[in-house]
């Protein structure tokens, strides 16, 4: 995939819809700032936002699922990291209103209200923040309250959660240790291999 000679008015050969919310969210302005805005850094060498959700769309592709469960992991792959440009690095911590995916669950909810897909589009980042707190902090206390908050905010769909994290994890260069660490923690019934 040649990066950095995206076009965008070439976004529908990267991207393709699969069904209309997909068409109609593609097709909004604020949507369309924020697959093309990113640069090449850690953890996403791709840059733009639009090679990484194509990265995920990808990973979606290679599982065994059901057509309802793929079309959970696409809405939430198409918006997760669509609003960076919008976030206030400066904030984020501080106001979580600021963060991506908050910004990222308020635009979802104009099209849909299944708590699943919200509940994960706000905490996709979660899994690796109780990791980050736990590996790179040295705060293990801080990150079991975070992976407990992320494990009751979705408790009812944690398998979905799960998935979404390995999907994404496993695009650009990222560390793959969150995910070992966080299948450590859950215990999954199955692993997920991509």
């Amino acid at each position: 995939m040649e990066y950095q000679a995206y076009n965008p008015q070439r976004r529908e050969s990267i991207l393709t819809a699969e069904n209309d919310l997909e068409r109609a969210i593609l097709e909004r302005s604020e949507v369309q700032d924020g697959l093309y805005w990113g640069y090449p850094r850690f953890g996403h060498p791709e840059g733009k936002v639009v090679f990484h959700v194509k990265e995920i769309f990808d990973n979606i592709d290679k599982l065994q699922i059901d057509s309802e469960v793929r079309r959970k992991l696409r809405l939430i792959a198409l918006t997760h990291d669509t609003f960076k440009y919008q976030e206030d690095a400066s904030k984020k911590a501080n106001t979580p209103t600021k963060h991506h995916a908050q910004l990222a669950y308020n635009f979802v909810k104009e099209y849909i209200n299944e708590e699943d897909i919200l509940q994960v589009i706000k905490t996709h980042d979660n899994a690796y923040y109780a990791w980050r707190a736990d590996y790179a902090y040295r705060d293990p206390e801080g990150a079991k309250v975070k992976l407990d908050k992320l494990l009751v905010d979705n408790a009812a769909h944690l398998d979905l959660y799960y998935t979404f994290f390995v999907c994404d994890t496993r695009t650009g260069d990222k560390n793959q240790a969150p995910i070992r660490w966080f299948e450590d923690k859950i215990n999954p019934g199955r692993k997920i291999r991509i």
